[in-house]
């Protein structure tokens, strides 16, 4: 049986076309996924990101979260000296594998707030369990919460016309990847697009008057459809597809969220990390822009040849998609660190020309 978030009734209303995803009904679109992709880069459009999970991290008498966060994480939480401050960090296993991917917000000592993903849930809860109980922390789901990403480069403005006067107030000096909460409100300059905007938390009750005035203010519903090709435009990765608890960050675009320093930090993978780059590491994530017609989707094969032409090997394709903002088909693929800045991709027996570059493809609305 599949959930529903608070704003189902929302979604069937504004004439969502609803699939399962990850066990929750949600709409992946409503009406053209290309007309909701391009609201979001030119103006302001809003998502449903109720599914995820936020998680209240509390310490106890003489519990230390940010022991307990450096570490269950790679990356390193000391980083955050700010309250609000967020962060972005894999949490692994043993062996380097990527358990899920996230987003810390520093709050104060003694309380720091998680988002993980919905179709990881119960895996991150019990891992997050299982590691906590020596550093005194508690750690408390906030399934009494909504969430609504409003994103765009009108997104801000759009949103201010109707959030809550104190609510405004406290979000308008914020800076990208800073958080703040307000009473049982939180919004955090975060978002999952590649654009401006802010990731409301409200109580569940409130949610559908929230929606309902967004929407009034111009600020269109979007679905899963363009949640997905803004991300992978933007260069985002998907857990499931461009990572898994089988790839570890160093083949998944991810090395720049693992800190290894200090040195005396230990967390869990740390040990198969420094292994697999003492080793040296063959694979890397890279974009691809087909050059001709065609789509490029995930699991594709790609063989890779470096600088002089040479067949160095074959990778996968993780994500691939039709580009709306650059009218061209795009990827990201796990490929031999050997290849250079052409390939070819087999779909349907042919092989067909691509060009690897950067896997990020538009930011801020711009192609990169």
């Amino acid at each position: 049986m599949s959930n529903k978030t608070v704003l189902f009734d929302k979604h069937v209303e504004y004439k969502g076309k609803i699939v399962d995803f990850a066990g929750w009904q949600m709409p992946v679109n409503y009406g053209s996924q290309i007309d909701e992709h391009h609201q979001v880069r030119n103006d302001a459009g809003m998502f449903d990101v109720s599914h995820m999970v936020i998680i209240d991290l509390v310490a106890r008498e003489g519990g230390d979260i940010k022991a307990f966060l450096q570490y269950l994480l790679a990356n390193d939480v000391a980083k955050l000296q700010q309250p609000g401050k967020a962060l972005y960090s894999c949490m692994l296993n043993e062996t380097g594998g990527v358990i899920d991917d996230l987003i810390v917000y520093y709050m104060t000592d003694d309380w720091y707030r998680v988002v993980i993903n919905a179709g990881t849930r119960e895996k991150d809860l019990a891992w997050m369990n299982k590691q906590v109980a020596r550093f005194n922390v508690d750690i408390k789901e906030r399934d009494d919460l909504a969430m609504i990403a409003v994103q765009g480069p009108e997104a801000r403005t759009k949103a201010f016309e109707v959030l809550p006067l104190d609510v405004v107030e406290a979000a308008t000096p914020l800076k990208r990847f800073f958080g703040t909460g307000c009473g049982e409100w939180f919004v955090g300059r975060t978002g999952y697009t590649g654009e401006d905007g802010f990731e409301i938390m409200l109580p569940g009750s409130e949610a559908a008057a929230l929606w309902d005035k967004l929407a009034g203010s111009g600020i269109k519903p979007c679905g899963l459809g363009a949640r997905d090709t803004l991300r992978l435009e933007a260069g985002m990765n998907l857990y499931g597809s461009d990572m898994t608890e089988e790839t570890s960050p160093l083949i998944s675009g991810l090395g720049w969220t693992i800190a290894l320093e200090p040195a005396e930090r230990d967390f869990i993978g740390r040990k198969a990390l420094e292994s697999e780059k003492a080793g040296g590491v063959k694979q890397k994530l890279v974009g691809l822009v087909l050059e001709g017609r065609g789509v490029l989707r995930g699991h594709q094969k790609v063989i890779a040849r470096d600088g002089s032409g040479q067949i160095v090997g074959e990778g996968e394709i993780t994500s691939g998609t039709f580009s709306p903002s650059l009218q061209r088909s795009i990827a990201l693929a796990r490929v031999p660190v050997e290849i250079g800045d052409s390939c070819e991709v087999e779909i349907r027996g042919k092989h067909l020309k691509a060009s690897v570059v950067k896997p990020v493809f538009v930011r801020d609305g711009q192609a990169v």
